[in-house]
Parts: C-alpha cells; sequence; structure tokens
C-alpha cells in the first residue's frame, strides 16, 4: 500500500522505522513544525521529521492538518493513513482522503484514557495494566473500532517517561502487523468495549504535588509527570523540582509537607507514610541527590512547603 505516516516525537519514531522496513512505500511524512529547543531557542525539527531525512522520506511539515497540509496529503493519493502522537486532529475531508481512513497507534487500553496523555494519566491513577490500541480513526475523540489491541503491566517505579518508550517499541511491531493485516484484506475492527476515561494534556499545574494526599498518590503523581511537566514544590518562595521519590514505610510519620532527615533519608510527610526524595532539581542548579541538597541548605531554612503553593 501506499502510505502517508503522521507523527512528531520520539514515541513516534519506532513506528515510522517499522513501516518504512515493511513492504509498504511510505510516501509522506507529516510532522509538526520545527520548534525552538533549549536555552538558546535553536529551531529543531520533530525527532520524525530527523527520521524522515534519515530516511530521504518527503516531510510536510504543518501544525495543523487543513490547507495546504490537507492539499499535500490528498495529492499523494494514499490508500492508508497512520498517526502516532502527530500532535494535531485529523477532520474532513482529510480524514476520508485515503482509500482506507486512517489508523492511530493509542498508547492505552481503549476506551480508558482518551485523549492527549494517557500514559501520563494511567500512572497517576495507580493502574496496574496498560498497552496500546491500534483503531480506525474516526470525528469522536479516539472512539474508532479497535483493529488490534496488547496488554502491559506497569511497573512500580516506572516514570511515564520510560513506560512510554517501552509501548512506542511493542506499539509499533502491532501497528505493522494492523498495516499488513488491511492491505491483505484480514483485517478486523470491533467496537471499543468498557467504561470510556479522558486523559487531557498535562499543564505545568498538573505537576505541583499536594502532600495532604497519600504517599502512594504523592509517588505516582511524581512518576506520571516525569519527565514533562515534572512534579515540584515550593521551598522558601523557591520551586523544588521532584525528578524521583518513593514511599517510605517504616519512617516516623511527618505532618504533610513537613520536611526532615532520618539516617541518610530526606523525609517528607503526606496523609500516610513519608516519601522519601531521592532526586530533586533546586531551582538554577542542576538535577542532584536529595541528600546533597539538603546539607547544602542554610540552617535556618524553611522545612515546610510554602501554602499555598501554586503553579506559576
Amino acid at each position: 500500500m501506499r502510505l502517508v505516516f503522521a507523527g512528531s516525537p520520539a514515541a513516534a519514531v519506532p513506528s515510522l522505522s517499522a513501516l518504512a522496513a515493511g513492504r509498504h512505500e511510505v510516501a509522506a511524512v507529516v510532522t509538526r513544525e520545527d520548534s525552538p529547543q533549549g536555552r538558546r531557542g535553536i529551531l529543531t525539527p520533530t525527532p520524525v521529521a530527523s527520521l524522515a531525512d534519515e530516511l530521504g522520506i518527503p516531510t510536510i511539515k504543518a501544525n495543523r492538518l487543513a490547507g495546504d497540509a490537507t492539499e499535500a496529503i490528498t495529492a499523494l493519493r494514499p490508500d492508508l493513513g497512520v498517526i502516532v502522537a502527530y500532535g494535531g486532529l485529523v477532520r474532513e475531508p482529510l480524514l476520508s482522503a485515503p482509500k482506507y481512513g486512517w489508523i492511530n497507534l493509542h498508547f492505552s487500553l481503549l476506551p480508558r484514557w482518551r485523549g492527549a496523555a494517557p500514559v501520563q494519566r494511567s500512572i497517576i491513577a495507580g493502574d496496574d495494566l496498560t498497552g496500546a490500541t491500534v483503531f480506525q480513526l474516526v470525528p469522536e475523540l479516539d472512539a474508532g473500532d479497535v483493529f488490534g489491541q496488547f496488554t502491559q503491566s506497569i511497573g512500580g517505579h516506572e516514570t511515564a517517561g520510560h513506560l512510554l518508550d517501552s509501548l512506542a517499541v511493542s506499539g509499533a511491531e502491532l501497528l505493522a502487523a494492523v498495516v499488513d493485516a488491511i492491505a491483505e484484506g484480514d483485517a478486523r475492527a470491533e467496537p471499543q468495549v468498557g467504561d470510556v476515561t479522558l486523559a487531557p494534556k498535562l499543564t505545568l499545574a498538573d505537576g505541583l504535588v499536594d502532600f495532604t494526599r497519600p504517599a502512594h498518590d504523592v509517588v505516582n503523581l511524581v512518576r506520571g509527570v516525569t519527565p514533562e511537566p515534572g512534579a515540584f514544590t515550593t521551598l522558601d518562595g523557591a520551586r523544588l523540582k521532584i525528578i524521583d521519590a518513593a514511599i517510605a514505610r517504616d519512617a516516623p510519620r511527618l505532618a504533610p509537607g513537613h520536611f526532615a532527615q532520618e539516617g541518610k533519608l530526606i523525609l517528607v510527610g503526606t496523609a500516610t507514610d513519608p516519601v522519601q526524595l531521592v532526586t530533586v532539581h533546586p531551582a538554577g542548579r542542576k538535577a542532584m541527590n536529595a541528600g546533597d541538597w539538603w546539607r547544602g541548605r542554610p540552617a535556618d531554612a524553611a522545612t515546610v512547603v510554602d501554602a499555598p503553593a501554586v503553579a506559576e
């Protein structure tokens, strides 16, 4: 078949690699426009754009699949559109332009976690299982019939970044198999079954840690927003990013939001067990071991999170 692939971040790279190595023609790659990256704001192509350039595949850069982008894709007369974390919606008339429409690889067990942040939301919610789904794209968000799905356990210490990396590789294999099945006429799609939950895009405010919650909720939040947008609290009026944390089940209880050192452990109180800070990123400094950060603070520094701590 003649394919058009739409994707942007690193999570979509394994899928493009798998399709480009297969027996179908990837006629073009659609990805978001170059964007400023780093402190110097250097314009940088998306990871998918970089791979397409290496593979010699023509690239259409657009932040919205409309206007010129729609015309360019339609002119290619694709048999199938494939989308993986592109970062934009496919609407009519583009949705119906390919012979077999569009299929989407989504990193959740649909209909659970429809939306932009399924991996992050599943960890924050404390799910034990996740997976990936390939489904037919329809106008309603992530609601199309399912061609294939697999399940995967969520490790107790996995961050959203680690889990997404793993799902991206396994998901690419599922996606390639579904594309082959569509080409051979063997693909069968079934309606989604189960309760719908939503996974809206995370904002900076979603990373604000509420230490009045139970310890497992605090740790799940840290894992779920790592690496982006990142977990944080405020102490002495300065933002403290929390990169890694764990439940300290045998440590003495502390009032929520109160810091203390217990042996080599740096602890913060929650509604239940304290949480051990493992790695932190103080404002204006590099990420470091929490013990090193704590020992470097002035003797009269605050030991209770600022109240209220507000995301800016």
